[in-house]
């Protein structure tokens, strides 16, 4: 349009040397010229760059405007579609190029995500990738209502995302993990009695963490990793927790019986084993006194028979000699003495003191 206005312009000037002045009626063409307008190029240098630039511009406004890209950040992914179809393969992070109308693009969290279960609501419940629900109340084998709170860390599977927001859509969460975990609870706690459910906690958590697990590993092109299972809380009945504290209270009652019982068993024992000691070092010593007794008299036996054995009649007649004699320096001192030989003249004989009947002195 400019290099058109232009060659106007040029052809005008060609031909009447200048423009006419708007106010000379006469229409003289010899008459003064008026003001000129001033020739302005508008075709930036020729017709071909300035077609370039148009189409540059244009191109730079409709990237602007109509925004064929798309950027994903890490630890999401886009789901592509495409006239309402989606793709099976999600778009990975970083730019992605779209047909602007056609093609449409919608991010999902790929994150670890987490799930409480719990009686109130939690401080960082509000947080991002954090949702917290209601604790699951389920009944016993008896029909008792027992409350169970969990927390179930899990993240969606990045490899089949298209594919389970295709089947399951934006809300897969409470498609799949809820009905999963509340179902898989339900089963588990409806083996047991409220009163052995604190005693079978770690079974029963186990029990919960396996059927979860299993059941999400058996849906098509696992749409769910799961990150942890955790029992946090088991809330029984008033009446059974009561039960449960007199029972608990009984036992302990019997437990410390029985810790007396063996005690005063224990005490018992101290003291047979005392006596036993006693006992057994009284016979001991006593053995012992017998033993000496009977060495001492084996001893002095032995020492006899060999004085036996070296006695001979020259000995004794020796021997008779020294007792005579003793004798006869007694009766020197105690002229009343009277002695008492022995049948046969052995030793010793035996003599009287008769001034003191009561003394008797025996001589050897």
């Amino acid at each position: 349009m400019a290099s058109d206005m232009n060659d106007y312009f040029n052809k005008k000037k060609s031909e009447g040397g200048g423009y006419k002045n708007n106010n000379n009626s006469s229409g003289n063409s010899g008459g003064p010229k008026g003001p000129q307008m001033p020739n302005i190029d508008f075709s930036f240098g020729g017709g071909k760059k300035a077609a370039f630039i148009y189409v540059l511009i244009a191109i730079i406004l409709t990237l602007v405007i109509a925004k064929p890209y798309i950027i994903i950040q890490e630890g999401e992914r886009g789901i592509l579609s495409t006239n309402g179809k989606y793709q099976n393969e999600a778009l990975l992070p970083g730019l992605n190029f779209i047909i602007p109308v056609i093609q449409k693009v919608y991010i999902v969290d790929t994150k670890v995500r987490v799930i409480n279960y719990a009686s109130r609501i939690e401080s960082n419940s509000n947080a991002s990738g954090i949702t917290t629900k209601p604790a699951i109340t389920i009944l016993d084998k008896r029909g008792l209502p027992v409350s169970i709170e969990l927390t179930v860390q899990y993240r969606l599977n990045a490899q089949f995302a298209a594919q389970t927001i295709s089947n399951w859509g934006f809300s897969w969460e409470d498609k799949i993990i809820n009905p999963v975990v509340r179902d898989v609870v339900r089963n588990v706690i409806g083996k047991y009695e409220a009163e052995s459910i604190p005693v079978e906690r770690n079974t029963i958590a186990t029990a919960i963490e396996l059927g979860i697990r299993e059941s999400i590993k058996s849906l098509k092109n696992s749409p769910v990793i799961l990150q942890s299972i955790q029992l946090r809380n088991i809330t029984l009945p008033k009446k059974v927790k009561d039960q449960i504290e007199r029972v608990q209270l009984a036992k302990q009652e019997v437990q410390r019986a029985e810790q007396e019982v063996q005690r005063a068993k224990q005490e018992a024992l101290k003291r047979a084993a005392q006596a036993q000691g006693v006992a057994d070092q009284a016979r001991i010593e006593a053995k012992g006194r017998a033993d000496a007794v009977t060495i001492e008299a084996d001893a002095n036996a032995k020492a006899n028979i060999l004085i036996a054995k070296s006695l001979t009649r020259k000995l004794l007649e020796l021997e008779q000699m020294k007792v005579q004699t003793k004798f006869n320096d007694a009766l020197r001192v105690n002229k009343d003495a009277k002695i008492f030989l022995t049948p046969g003249g052995s030793t010793p004989n035996i003599w009287v003191d008769m001034k003191n009947a009561q003394q008797r002195t025996t001589a050897k």
